[in-house]
C-alpha cells in the first residue's frame, strides 16, 4: 500500500514543471514580429483600398451631370392699349389730339422699321372744306385706360421689358463675357441696311453669329441700352469679333427663357419679403450680376413700388 503511494506522488508533475508548462503556453501566445508585420501591411492595404475607393467615387460623381429643376414658370398677362389714345376710361371715341400724348411701346418689328428707315420731317397741308363746322383738335373721347402695350385685356402690370433693368459689373472683356455666356445671354444687332437681326453667341471663346430674318419669330425678351455705359463698348467689341457689322445699328441682348423665369422668382420673393406679394405692385426692379464662387447670380439691389389708385 505504501509502495503504491509513493509510485502515484512520483508520477505527478512537481510545481517547477507545471510553471514551466505554463510559460511555454504563455510564449507561444504571445505575438511574434511576423504578425506584427503582416498586421501593419493588412491595414496599410485596406487604408490604401478605402482611400481608392473614395476617390473613383468621386471622380463618378464629378462625371456625372445632373440637369437643374425645371423652375414652373410665372406667366404674366399685362394689359394693353394698342393703338388706342391714353387715357383714364374705356372709350371707343379717342380723345382729341391736344388731349393725349401717345407712348406706344414699340415691338422688335416697330423697333428694326424705325431704326432701319430714315426719320425725314415732312411739311403737311390742310385743306379748307366749305363746311360750317367749328374746328377744333379737342375730342370728347376719354381714351383708353390701359397701359401701353399690345391690345389685350389682362392684368395691370408694368411689363418685363419696361419695368426690370439688369446691371453687370465687370472691369475686363473676359470677366464680362464669361458672365454673359454663364446666362446663356445672347448678343444683337439691329436696323442700317441689314434685314433682320444678327445675333452672337460662345462670347467668351470664339464668338459667332446668326442672322435672323424672320424677327416676328423671336420671342424671347431682349433689352437695349437707354444711356450710355463703359459696357457698351464691350458689347461693340464681342460684336464685332464675331464678325457682326454695327454702322447704323442698335445693341441689344437676348434673355433666355429660363432666365427670364429664375428673374421672376427672384423679383417677386424679394417684393414678398418686402410686404408686396404680387407683380401689379411692382414699378421697377434692378438686377445686378455678382460672383457666387466659381458662378454668378443675379441679386435685386433696388425695386420701386407702384402708388395705389385712387
Amino acid at each position: 500500500m505504501s509502495s503504491a503511494v509513493a509510485d502515484h506522488h512520483s508520477q505527478s508533475p512537481s510545481l517547477e514543471e507545471m510553471r514551466e508548462e505554463r510559460r511555454l503556453e504563455r510564449e507561444k501566445l504571445r505575438t511574434s514580429k511576423f504578425d506584427l508585420v503582416t498586421s501593419l501591411f493588412t491595414a496599410l492595404i485596406l487604408f490604401i483600398g478605402t482611400f481608392v475607393l473614395m476617390l473613383f467615387i468621386v471622380w463618378l460623381t464629378s462625371r456625372m451631370s445632373f440637369p437643374p429643376q425645371a423652375i414652373k414658370p410665372i406667366i404674366e398677362n399685362p394689359a394693353g392699349r394698342g393703338e388706342n389714345a391714353e387715357g383714364f376710361e374705356r372709350d371707343f371715341e379717342p380723345p382729341g389730339a391736344e388731349e393725349v400724348e401717345e407712348l406706344m411701346e414699340p415691338t422688335l418689328q416697330d423697333t428694326i422699321e424705325a431704326v432701319t428707315d430714315a426719320v425725314s420731317n415732312v411739311a403737311a397741308t390742310l385743306d379748307t372744306m366749305n363746311t360750317n363746322a367749328t374746328a377744333s383738335t379737342t375730342g370728347t373721347g376719354k381714351g383708353d385706360s390701359r397701359p401701353p402695350g399690345p391690345e389685350g385685356e389682362g392684368e395691370d402690370i408694368i411689363p418685363r421689358f419696361e419695368r426690370w433693368q439688369l446691371n453687370f459689373s465687370a472691369k475686363a472683356l473676359k470677366d464680362y463675357a464669361a458672365q454673359l455666356d454663364f446666362y446663356e445671354i445672347e448678343l444683337g444687332a439691329i436696323g442700317g441696311s441689314i434685314q433682320g437681326v444678327d445675333v452672337a453667341n460662345n462670347l467668351a471663346g470664339s464668338p459667332k453669329s446668326r442672322r435672323i430674318v424672320d424677327t416676328k419669330s423671336e420671342k424671347r425678351l431682349y433689352f437695349m441700352w437707354t444711356s450710355p455705359s463703359p459696357l457698351m463698348q464691350f458689347d461693340r467689341q464681342l460684336l464685332q469679333k464675331a464678325g457682326v457689322q454695327l454702322a447704323n445699328r442698335q445693341m441689344m441682348k437676348f434673355i433666355p427663357t429660363n432666365l427670364e423665369n429664375q428673374l421672376a422668382h427672384i423679383e417677386l420673393e424679394y417684393a414678398t419679403a418686402k410686404g408686396h406679394p404680387s407683380v401689379t405692385e411692382i414699378a421697377k426692379t434692378i438686377f445686378e450680376s455678382t460672383a457666387d464662387g466659381n458662378s454668378y447670380k443675379f441679386e435685386v439691389v433696388d425695386q420701386r413700388y407702384r402708388k395705389p389708385r385712387k
